[in-house]
């Protein structure tokens, strides 16, 4: 049984559910494999909770001159590179002043494990680091669906099932794109929608140059985040 709360003229409010003998309150926000996950999908809570982790690093930068530089950087890669990278799948298409927060928290974090001043310029320290900048987590959708297609078989079925040739897609076989592993993109009428697997990683794909998307072999690939 819901309870909610209703005043005239406003919508029901559902507050909580009555299940046997308990009450479930509701709540905004959900953890899934430590991903908050809210309402709306805007992904704005993981990443306040990602820039809420960083305040460890800044206690860190506080010793630095303490720490070798394996010691700083094993600190960093711990409790802040690791957090980054988790499941940043999920920050595929998120708002741009949403990975504008997680790249101050990036560069940061950079200038924790070199002896770069805060006036330095950051992406030749990003580069040195080999660190991909969170504008680039869309890649990791791409790294993703290249671990999974076209090599049947080597992923799970609720992937791959996602994942369709488009020399495979009746109708569309005269196509040049079918005899260059093209993948095909469903439509979509929504921005959400388009983060979704099926779109995403099939658009990712194709942005791929076609000599990597004509591999005969399947290559070992590694999360992006280690390059």
């Amino acid at each position: 049984m819901a309870r909610d709360t209703t005043t005239a003229g406003q919508a029901a409010t559902v507050t909580e559910l009555s299940l046997l003998s308990a009450r479930v309150q509701l709540s905004t926000t959900v953890s899934d494999v430590g991903v908050l996950i809210d309402g709306q999908l805007s992904m704005a809570d993981h990443v306040a909770s990602l820039c809420r982790s960083f305040f460890f690093s800044c206690a860190t930068s506080i010793v630095r001159s303490s720490l070798t530089d394996d010691s700083a950087k094993t600190l960093v890669h711990a409790f802040v590179s690791s957090r980054l990278d988790y499941c940043n799948s999920v920050l595929y298409s998120v708002s741009g002043w949403l990975l504008r927060k997680l790249q101050t928290v990036q560069n940061a974090a950079a200038r924790v494990v070199t002896p770069s001043r805060k006036l330095d310029h950051i992406t030749p320290v990003l580069n040195e680091l080999h660190w991909l900048p969170m504008t680039a987590c869309a890649v990791q959708a791409g790294a993703d669906c290249f671990q999974v297609l076209p090599w049947p078989g080597t992923a799970y079925s609720y992937l791959t099932d996602d994942c369709v040739l488009v020399s495979s897609v009746a109708g569309r076989r005269p196509l040049r794109s079918a005899d260059t592993r093209t993948l095909y993109v469903p439509r979509t009428r929504t921005a959400i929608g388009a983060r979704d697997f099926a779109v995403a990683g099939p658009r990712v794909w194709n942005s791929l140059p076609p000599e990597l998307r004509m591999l005969n072999c399947r290559p070992t690939v590694c999360t992006v985040e280690n390059f």
